[in-house]
């Protein structure tokens, strides 16, 4: 029923999208904006108790229990382990806004700042880090704990609905269940779709830089097509083989790039900026975590952090699902760590250097508001034209926008098909196959009707019932790691008990032995 449903209304809103795009268009401007002016406070209160809730699992008593059971063994090396995060939880998203998001706070400042002024670049870095920092991965952290503690620990399918099992017992295998995992799968697939439909225009506008093709939509149809052939040939071999492979390689890629770009541009300015813009951001977190603008009036905060937070949790299914399929064997404590401090740091590093090398040239080379204007997928190619080997560069940013693109999909098809089959474990190839083409498909159709932004704000909408499912998350895992710190508590009580009656013999004048305890 949920593959059915769900498919059923993903080709729905496509043709809808596609058949009548200014109108689709205007009702989703219309509901994203009333949602957006009376729900924002509930995003950022959620987002900010999610953060709270992560740090406390990973240094509290529970950040000891073990995914998987107490004799579990992880599946993948830790820089694997880590490069098949990076890719799935930021990927294009990082290249496409690295060099464009601080360039255009820096010309729209929040804080009612004066734009292009210092106080304005300082802001840009410091709201650029926290955008994509500690915020949207504690989010993935939240959904894919839970997801692989219900799964391998709780004998679960990999459901979303089955986090909702201990505040609704049994009925989370009903109608309630089978709508949350409904909304997953629709939310999921549509923000795949759309996130592959910009990586294709960013593609392009690289294609063009590097040897002159054109930017139309036959070319955008091209890139999409052949990354469908590469990205079910890596879904099909497997997370083992193919989604393994190629996030690793593709976080080397990510890292020559970084580390070029870095050694090419001003470098000591660019650590000027790490470090900088990393001590504003601890020294505001909780300030910019909270902060609405009730006496300004300014729409700043709806149009980007609120916007980004709504982003983040209605993708939060998607990746947190991945997350939990290669996180068997790992502690809690090295779970949050990895899935929330590790690829942050990563992140800082790339805005610093590619978002710190955009200021840069603004303030000292070229004014590159033109190219903003033009396009955001056009801020990065820019700024390679100004440095050494532009074009070599942007022959590297192509492939690695390309790996990402795969690496994102392939990711997505394998999540898609586990979160709409009532089976646990890997999800059989024809429904990968069905899912594969479904985003493929919408994709393109998308661009053909020019409604990827209508199709953003769809799923946006779609995250205010799960900042509400986040909440009894929390909830819920809270409830079922205190009691399994309790069985394992009791049962390290009983085998010292057990010792001890081997090593002094029966217990005589000590009281009673303590009695059984079962788990269940």
């Amino acid at each position: 029923m949920v593959f059915r449903i769900s498919f059923l209304l993903i080709a729905l809103l496509a043709a809808a999208a596609g058949l009548a795009p200014s109108r689709f268009a205007a009702m989703v401007d219309a509901l994203l904006g009333g949602m957006l002016a009376n729900t924002g406070w509930l995003y950022l209160l959620v987002v900010f108790a999610t953060l709270l809730f992560m740090l406390y699992l990973a240094f509290g008593s529970l950040g000891e229990l073990r995914i998987g059971g107490e004799d579990a063994e992880p599946q993948f090396a830790v820089g694997s382990w880590l490069a098949m995060l990076f890719a799935a939880g930021m990927g294009i998203g990082l290249v496409f806004w690295g060099a464009a998001e601080p360039l255009s706070h820096y010309f729209n400042p929040p804080e009612g700042l004066e734009p292009a002024s210092m106080p304005a670049a300082r802001a840009a870095m410091r709201y650029a880090f926290f955008h994509w920092g500690l915020h949207p991965w504690a989010i993935y952290a939240l959904v894919g704990l839970a997801m692989a503690w219900f799964q391998y620990n709780r004998r679960g399918r990999g459901q979303l609905s089955d986090l909702l099992q201990p505040l609704l017992g049994r009925h989370h295998r009903g109608w309630a269940g089978r709508c949350v995992d409904i909304a997953a799968v629709v939310a999921t697939a549509i923000g795949v779709a759309t996130t592959l439909g910009f990586g294709a225009l960013q593609i392009t506008a690289g294609l063009r830089t590097v040897s002159g093709t054109p930017t139309g939509t036959g070319m955008q149809l091209a890139v999409i097509g052949v990354a469908f052939v590469l990205y079910m040939a890596s879904s099909l071999s497997g997370v083992e083989r193919g989604i393994k492979w190629l996030s690793s390689a593709n976080l080397a890629l990510a890292g020559a790039l970084l580390l070029a770009v870095l050694a090419l541009g001003p470098t000591a300015f660019l650590f000027d900026v790490f470090t900088n813009a990393l001590g504003g951001y601890l020294d505001r977190l909780v300030g910019m975590s909270l902060r609405m603008s009730p006496f300004s009036g300014s729409a700043w905060v709806s149009e980007w952090t609120i916007f980004y937070w709504a982003w983040w949790i209605s993708w939060a299914p998607f990746v947190g699902s991945f997350i939990a399929r290669v996180s068997y064997g790992r502690t809690i404590r090295e779970f949050v760590v990895g899935t929330v401090l590790a690829p942050s740091l990563l992140g800082f590093a790339w805005f610093a250097v590619f978002g710190g090398l955009a200021l840069w040239q603004q303030l000292f080379v070229a004014d590159l508001q033109p190219v903003l204007e033009s396009g955001y997928e056009n801020v990065l190619f820019a700024l390679f034209g100004h440095l050494p080997g532009s074009t070599a560069l942007s022959a590297v940013a192509v492939a690695l926008l390309a790996v990402f693109f795969v690496t994102s999909a392939d990711s997505a098809v394998l999540v898609l098909a586990s979160m709409s089959s009532d089976q646990s474990g890997d999800p059989p190839p024809l429904r990968r196959i069905a899912w594969g083409v479904a985003i493929a498909v919408v994709a393109a159709a998308l661009l053909l009707a020019g409604g990827l932004d209508a199709l953003q704000g769809l799923v946006t909408i779609s995250a205010l019932p799960f900042a509400l499912l986040l909440v009894l998350v929390m909830l819920a895992l809270q409830r079922t790691l205190a009691h399994a710190r309790a069985v394992r508590r009791r049962r390290a009580q009983m085998l010292r008990h057990a010792l001890e009656h081997w090593v002094y013999g029966p217990r005589q004048g000590r009281g009673p032995a303590p009695p059984p305890y079962s788990s269940e």
